[in-house]
């Protein structure tokens, strides 16, 4: 180093030069390192972005067609639904047709009855009639064949043959209405008779009518219930129990008045009550089971139910914007509304069978704990409460305190609301 006035040498030992060069190297290929993964990460970003960003038109993609499909099915839904009142309309009226026919059908038979009765009395009367006119006819022959006669008896004679020829006059007028009204009867009968046939036709008609109306419309409702996992004879005895009352016109016929074993028609009448009683059933059961969706409004499926992120997802997660509305998916009883840590504004609601539903994250809550909702009943406003990413709905439902996936009973129900 040189100045002005003075020079100065600066020496460095071998072993300070190697140090000084190392140290130049290790700069070096560090920052030749450093440049090679600062290239490399963009290179990687820019197509992990690049893949990030197909895979979120795949999915916008995939949830609009599931969003078109749930509309699809929500209007099938409405006119099923449509289907089934207007079969029980039917079904209804059916019945009130069948009672009618049957009550027709007795009083012709009863009818019958009587014009039996009635033409037997006329056939003993007319037989007695014939007896008596036979005796008088004797009578009148001995009469007249006697000799030396006095005019006395003769006028006696002609007084007596004058009355014999009037009862022989009433009673061949009395047989003739008697054989006309036999043949009126025997007409008549015939004609109940045929129209006793065609009422059994037509009863047959109604039977078969009701009877595949209740296999369309019961079948579905047991599949459904299958395909929630829910064990319907356990489930239509938890119903029954609960409505156990018993009459009206549901209660099972009885046409037999002298305690004699039913009739066919009775044991099929009895056969449809007792499937319209199920059919019943199921529909009260429907109401308590959470099947319906919980947002009717448009939504998107964000996060489905299973492990996310090394941990387990519990329930299904619905998109829409801040405040929607949701609803309860089922009758029950509120056993929870308020903050719950991770949930947020969190609505429990306790219902049959075991099954409890959760509604999380919410922005307002619009019941109490405690109080008892129907299914369809605004129960809160979707928000971003809790542990959250942003504005949806956290779904659950549990059975018998265990996690199930909601995709289950919303798909078990798409066939039939």
């Amino acid at each position: 180093m040189k100045s002005d006035t003075d020079t100065r040498f600066i020496r460095l030992r071998p072993a300070s030069q190697l140090m000084a060069f190392l140290g130049c190297s290790a700069i070096v290929a560090w920052a030749i390192i450093a440049t090679a993964i600062l290239i490399m990460d963009s290179i990687g970003s820019g197509n992990f972005r690049e893949q990030a960003k197909r895979d979120q038109r795949t999915y916008e993609t995939r949830l609009n067609a599931l969003s078109a499909e749930r509309d699809l099915r929500a209007e099938e839904a409405i006119a099923a639904q449509e289907r089934f009142n207007t079969a029980l309309r039917e079904i209804s009226k059916m019945q009130s047709e069948l009672l009618a026919s049957e009550t027709r059908r007795r009083e012709m038979e009863t009818g019958i009855e009587v014009i039996q009765a009635t033409l037997r009395k006329v056939m003993n009367e007319r037989n007695d009639a014939r007896e008596e006119a036979q005796q008088l006819a004797l009578a009148l022959e001995e009469n007249g064949g006697q000799t030396g006669v006095t005019g006395d008896k003769g006028g006696l004679n002609q007084q007596a043959l004058n009355f014999l020829t009037a009862a022989l006059e009433d009673t061949a007028s009395a047989r003739d209405t008697i054989t006309e009204n036999a043949q009126e009867a025997l007409l008549a009968a015939d004609e109940m008779a045929l129209q006793i046939e065609l009422m059994k036709d037509q009863n047959n008609q109604i039977f078969r009518q009701l009877e595949e109306a209740m296999t369309i419309s019961v079948e579905p409702l047991d599949k459904m219930f299958r395909a929630a996992g829910l064990n319907t004879e356990s489930l239509l005895n938890t119903v029954r129990r609960g409505y156990s009352g018993q009459g009206g016109p549901l209660t099972p016929l009885s046409f037999s008045t002298r305690g004699g074993d039913p009739s066919e028609d009775t044991l099929r009448a009895n056969r449809l009550l007792s499937q319209m009683d199920r059919l019943n059933m199921y529909r009260i059961a429907a109401q308590k089971a959470p099947f319906a969706l919980p947002v009717k409004s448009a939504f998107r499926y964000t996060s489905g139910f299973g492990m996310r992120w090394g941990r387990m997802h519990n329930g299904t997660d619905f998109a829409a914007p801040h405040g929607t509305p949701i609803y309860a998916t089922a009758d029950g009883v509120v056993t929870h509304a308020g903050w719950q840590s991770g949930y947020g504004r969190l609505v429990k609601i306790q219902h049959e069978f075991g099954i409890e539903t959760r509604y999380a994250h919410n922005s307002k809550l619009f019941v109490q704990e405690g109080q008892r909702v129907s299914r369809g009943q605004k129960i809160a406003a979707m928000g971003n409460t809790g542990r959250s990413t942003g504005t949806h709905l956290h779904y659950e439902i549990r059975v018998g305190g265990k996690p199930v996936n909601p995709m289950i009973y919303i798909k078990a129900a798409n066939d039939v609301f």
